[in-house]
């Protein structure tokens, strides 16, 4: 061999091993500003249905995927559809199609799936009947990757990404996933210590807030007694000498204890959900506006969806929402001006969302929160927050009022 033929393929193989350098160097930096992006998103994300849907977002766009998805665990163990990215029609319209057990699912579950790995058409039931399938919305997906979600040793779900073609994701690329998933862990159990923290918070307000209306309720009587025994006193001394002084302490008497009674009433029915006992929020809710119904003059109509067998609620959530539509329900017909006032319960998968609207008159939000005196708006802002949910108020002057709730379950 030449001289001169030996220096060039020395050349050629420093220009081989610079080109592979700088491959190397672009990956690397790409899977970072991957890396970066989506932990900089979950650090801004509360919602952890919303951190997901975003995340699966940027994933399936930044490895040229086409569609992905998330499961996770519920509190009884059970896996539910969490998130979902550009499913095909075969899949979208069919969601029982995204229900019950496929490989990577009963993997996951047998706690055997411990990294990210390629699972083809062949091995994945769903995608094997997607392939399959005659209908053209199939779209024939052919594999997909999937990864376990953990934070520590606590299991939480699958993360899948799918596309069309054959193309298996390169082991650096599973690596990334793996990361990712990683991230979404943290970001979950994150979320979840949030929420108890905010049910801890709940709890303790309500222990307060019974502690205050105990004393409330104690002073009041208390004080309201000892008057009452004063004027009966003053009446009894009186009794022979000036009767006309003691017909005055015992009618003194009786306004007094007819005002006790009634703060003493109120202040028992702030205490307890009396609204609620023994019966289905769906019952008390339609309780409540038949009650205004029949006071009123103006058509107050309420609808539960699904009408038959509502999602079973915790305590707390059924309390709360029963207190807003309350609320709300007492300022449409104090305030609107309304000829009609609908309140709606519609119980979905993990949310309830309870709307109360009516045709009156409408306010400014803006200004009414402004204003002293009205706490009613903030009240409701309030428990809505501590139940973790979210609240909406629609409202124009002359348009009418609409205060949607939705508390997740």
């Amino acid at each position: 061999m030449s001289q001169g033929r030996l220096v060039g393929n020395m050349y050629n193989e420093k220009d081989q091993d610079r080109a592979q350098e700088t491959t190397s160097l672009l990956r690397r930096n790409r899977d970072l500003a991957i890396l970066y992006d989506i932990a900089g998103y979950l650090n801004h994300q509360v919602d952890v249905h919303e951190a997901l849907q975003g995340v699966l977002a940027r994933v399936t766009e930044l490895l040229d995927m086409k569609t992905g998805w998330v499961w996770l665990l519920n509190e009884q163990g059970h896996t539910y559809l969490a998130a979902s990215q550009a499913l095909p029609p075969y899949l979208s319209d069919h969601p029982e199609r995204m229900t019950g057990s496929c490989l990577c699912l009963d993997t996951f579950l047998s706690g055997s799936l411990e990294g990210a790995g390629n699972v083809d058409v062949l091995r994945c039931s769903r995608l094997k009947n997607a392939e399959r399938d005659s209908d053209p919305t199939a779209l024939g997906l052919r594999f997909h990757a999937s990864v376990p979600i953990y934070a520590g040793n606590t299991r939480l779900g699958v993360l899948n990404v799918a596309s069309e073609g054959w193309r298996e994701l390169e082991p650096q690329e599973l690596q990334l996933l793996h990361i990712i998933s990683d991230q979404i862990g943290l970001a979950i159990q994150r979320a979840r210590i949030s929420a108890e923290h905010t049910r801890s918070a709940t709890r303790l307000a309500t222990t307060e807030e019974r502690n205050r209306l105990a004393r409330e309720i104690h002073d009041t009587l208390a004080q309201g007694l000892a008057a009452i025994a004063l004027q009966l006193e003053t009446a009894d001394a009186l009794s022979q000498t000036r009767p006309e002084r003691a017909h005055e302490a015992i009618q003194r008497a009786l306004k007094l204890a007819r005002g006790n009674l009634e703060e003493a009433r109120r202040s028992v029915m702030d205490l307890r959900a009396a609204p609620l006992q023994d019966r289905t929020l769906v019952e008390a809710l339609a309780e409540l506006v038949q009650h205004e119904q029949q006071a009123q003059t103006i058509h107050v109509q309420f609808r539960s969806r699904p009408s038959t067998n509502f999602p079973v609620l915790p305590a707390r959530v059924e309390v709360t929402l029963y207190r807003i539509a309350q609320e709300a329900l007492t300022n449409a017909l104090k305030h609107s001006g309304a000829e009609h006032i609908e309140v709606i319960l519609d119980g979905k998968e993990q949310c309830v969302y309870l709307i109360v609207r009516d045709d009156g008159k409408g306010f400014d939000p803006g200004e009414v929160n402004q204003s002293p005196g009205h706490f009613g708006l903030t009240g409701m802002a309030e428990r809505v927050k501590l139940m973790g949910g979210h609240l909406c108020i629609e409202s124009e002057p002359e348009t009418g009022t609409c205060i949607a709730v939705e508390v997740p379950y």
